[in-house]
């Protein structure tokens, strides 16, 4: 089930986004990011629709995945 990033209280939301960073592992870009930085491009990816949360009320965890848009 999609959850909407509005949705979620801002400390919930960074939890979640720092979570999904931290579970990633290594950086392998020219440069290291704080994490910080790398909520605030997260952030950023979820107010432009690149990125989405889904819930597993199953499991009771989320994702952090691309937004994959389909063209008709």
């Amino acid at each position: 089930m999609e959850i909407p990033h509005t949705q979620l209280a801002d400390d919930v939301l960074r939890a979640v986004i720092e979570e999904y960073i931290t579970r990633e592992g290594t950086d392998y870009g020219e440069r290291e990011y704080t994490l910080d930085e790398k909520v605030e491009q997260i952030i950023n990816q979820l107010r432009h629709g690149e990125v989405l949360i889904n819930y597993d009320p199953d499991t009771g965890t989320c994702q952090l995945a691309p937004c994959v848009r389909q063209f008709k």
